[in-house]
């Protein structure tokens, strides 16, 4: 089980670690804004991280941490 951190005052909200998660368990914030005005992205079943930083590579800014 892994479990993953954003710094999300710094996620643009590109979405690039959404389609990159093999099982789909991070999204976009529907209903906040960080201070420069983007969805930040959020894990919306933290239980189910595998722990496999597929997202933290993807990550154009180094906002992700995965830890195992």
């Amino acid at each position: 089980m892994g479990k993953v951190t954003f710094k999300e005052e710094l996620c643009k909200g590109c979405g690039l670690c959404v389609n990159a998660c093999p099982k789909k368990i991070l999204a976009l914030s529907k209903t906040r804004l960080n201070q420069k005005g983007h969805s930040p992205v959020e894990c919306v079943k933290p239980e189910e991280c595998i722990g496999c930083a597929s997202c933290a590579m993807m990550c154009p800014d180094c906002v992700i941490t995965v830890e195992r």
